[in-house]
């Protein structure tokens, strides 16, 4: 890179790490540390969700799947069709269970409604997943920088760990929202500046449009299903099993629930599941524009796929960003992968250090619960074990050849749907009870790691529903043969669920978040049917 990348680097990684130092003085509990004081505005917090999943793993995943995947392509825009609906159904159904909490968990949740063996097998799960998916984050992140580096990856690897440790030690939920916020502006931008001198490199859109490979140009693939057809990314198993995915992602993964719990109304919550609708699809079509292009420069230059090695996908954005990109773009580039690489870390770390001290630590030391300073630095310590629990797990990963993008999801779907399920069981079914909801969970996983191991040819994203609807089913049947839940746990169902009224449909309907979300769910289809009808 050339100095003045390094410059704008050096000046970015500055802004943001003084930034996490400034906010964490400030805190002074546990609630501080995790949940903001609960003061944080619904922008704020939209923007962080959008960052999470719009991160440097997207950056790098996704125009690689665009541009090299075997049966990639622009039908990647059809996991963006669920994320309005998803949100439509989180506002409605899971982020009224968690706004009644007083812990910084929403595992809480589960101990409310069915007991405190629920509750902790569900904290232990999230911290297995969420603990392999940091891992990938942080992979992802070493792999761009170490190409711009010219770093063995190895090493490149360790460096961040370390840096992301401090900064997420340091920072807590506050930093992390903020960051998260200035991040996504800047890999936006960052994209942005890499689409135009893509276009430059490919004479237009036009003419790339014109001479990509037909099959990338396909946005909605409504004749293949995913079940063991080896089309993975298909309408159905896109839609219907993202519903579910991001229903659970954004619902009931503490990573992203801690955010929303950190809203300081109802109100606040559901206005940052509408923002988040709304701007996940714009910046996710930047990142397959990109990635379409990129597949016409790499057909066209083979000799340059050769050089770089770009026949890993992985490498195709880091290497395009320090050979294309001039002085400043470059730099302003992987300023904002570096910032990523911080803000999901801290995401994942800091999510996981509160559940472990609110679902583990506090429970068993009651004189650390209650004495704030030491909640705190215990808070610090754990982040630190995570951490290293993080760059362990990434160097695991970095041995893989799938794109990232697809390795990350595959994690989180083996999971989704049999958590999201015991949470939906104990808010409408009444009957449910902590061993149906143990049994159904331990059903619901186990089904999915054997689709996983024994039918590779079923698409991944149907693990969702499969999960969801084993589990769900399983809680149901399981419930009505043992003995019945307690009135007191009957409590914490939803109020039109415990009441046995339907008022919930008329709130669905006269709330304009609906229709927005709706219409933003028609405009992603419409947008995607015209981009595939340029081919």
């Amino acid at each position: 890179m050339a100095l003045l990348d390094w410059a704008i680097l050096i000046a970015y990684f500055v802004v943001i790490v003084g930034l996490s130092i400034w906010i964490g003085r400030r805190q002074r509990s546990g609630t501080d540390y995790f949940l903001g004081g609960k003061r944080i505005r619904s922008g704020l917090i939209a923007g962080s969700l959008a960052a999470n999943q719009v991160s440097a793993i997207s950056l790098v995943g996704a125009p690689a799947f665009v541009a090299l995947s075997a049966g990639g392509g622009l039908r990647w825009l059809q996991y963006e069709f669920a994320v309005p609906l998803a949100m439509i159904g989180i506002i409605f159904l899971i982020a009224p269970l968690y706004r009644r909490l007083t812990g910084a968990t929403i595992y809480e949740y589960a101990e409310k409604r069915f007991g405190l063996s629920v509750r902790l097998a569900l904290s232990a799960i999230f911290m297995f997943s969420r603990g392999l998916a940091g891992g990938v984050m942080l992979y992802t992140s070493a792999l761009v920088l170490a190409v711009a580096l010219q770093m063995p990856l190895g090493l490149t690897l360790l460096i961040i760990g370390i840096v992301a440790i401090i900064y997420t030690t340091i920072g807590g939920i506050t930093a992390d929202i903020y960051s998260d916020a200035i991040q996504l502006l800047v890999l936006w931008a960052g994209t942005i500046l890499a689409l135009l001198v893509a276009l430059s490199l490919v004479g237009g859109f036009e003419a790339a449009a014109a001479s990509v490979h037909p099959d990338r140009m396909v946005t909605i693939d409504l004749i293949h299903h995913g079940f063991g057809d080896g089309h993975h990314y298909s309408l159905w198993p896109m839609l219907i099993g993202g519903f579910f995915l991001y229903m659970s992602y954004y619902g009931c993964d503490q990573s992203q629930a801690q955010r929303l719990m950190s809203s300081p109304s109802a109100r606040s919550t559901r206005n940052s599941l509408l923002i988040n609708g709304l701007i996940r699809f714009p910046v996710v079509l930047s990142y397959c524009l990109l990635g379409l292009l990129l597949a016409v420069f790499v057909s066209s230059n083979p000799e340059w796929v050769s050089t770089r090695s770009i026949e890993n996908p992985n490498n195709l954005i880091p290497a395009f960003i320090i050979d294309f990109l001039p002085p400043g773009a470059a730099g302003l580039m992987m300023a904002g992968i570096f910032a990523a690489t911080m803000s999901s870390i801290d995401s994942a770390i800091n999510s996981l250090s509160a559940v472990t001290m609110s679902d583990f630590v506090a429970r068993f030391r009651k004189d650390i619960d209650v004495n704030h300073p030491r909640f705190l630095l215990w808070s610090r310590l754990t982040t630190l074990i995570w951490g290293g629990f993080c760059v362990a797990s990434a160097f695991l990963f970095s041995q893989t050849t799938e794109t990232v993008i697809e390795l990350v999801n595959k994690i989180g779907s083996a999971f989704y749907g049999p958590i999201l399920a015991v949470f939906l069981a104990g808010a409408l079914l009444k009957r449910a009870n902590s061993t149906g909801a143990l049994t159904g969970l331990s059903a619901g996983l186990a089904a999915n790691v054997a689709l996983w191991i024994h039918a590779p040819g079923v698409s991944w994203l149907w693990w969702n529903p499969v999960g969801f609807a084993i589990t769900f089913s399983a809680s149901w049947v399981i419930s009505f043969v043992t003995s019945a839940p307690s009135e007191e746990s009957v409590k914490w169902m939803l109020k039109f669920a415990e009441t046995g009224t339907n008022h919930v449909f008329a709130a669905w309907l006269v709330d304009f978040r609906t229709w927005l979300l709706v219409a933003a769910f028609i405009i992603t289809i419409g947008i995607s049917a015209l981009l595939g009808n340029l081919k």
